[in-house]
């Protein structure tokens, strides 16, 4: 199954609680098979339109949401991701950016996505 991750994750307002009772990931996903209760306090067009990609998944919104925090990265798990692609180029080919022709790459991307996002 393949399917597009939204580019803005910013959910705020997360309360967890103590749940009254464990529900299954839907197909045993997940590293658990069972998860808690939570409180999310997000606008209302912000979960109208989760439940509709959600719904157009064929997926509850508790699903959806479940799915979603199993394919988001931490910023340390992406740290560690990209150092061992650095690792896997320096290695394969000999590729090794200094910090400052990182910081270059960067900004050059950074550059050419607001110029076609402005477009």
């Amino acid at each position: 199954m393949h399917w597009v991750r939204p580019h803005n994750r910013v959910v705020t307002g997360i309360s967890p609680m103590t749940g009254t009772g464990t529900y299954p990931y839907p197909l045993g996903m997940g590293r658990s098979t069972t998860m808690s209760d939570a409180n999310v306090r997000i606008p209302e067009e912000a979960k109208d339109r989760l439940a509709a990609i959600a719904a157009a998944e064929g997926l509850s919104l508790r699903a959806y949401l479940a799915r979603l925090a199993e394919t988001l990265l931490t910023p340390a798990e992406r740290a560690e991701r990209a150092e061992k692609a650095l690792a896997a180029l320096k290695e394969w080919n000999g590729y090794a950016p200094t910090a400052a022709e990182e910081q270059d790459l960067d900004s050059e991307l950074d550059r050419r996505l607001a110029q076609v996002t402005s477009q």
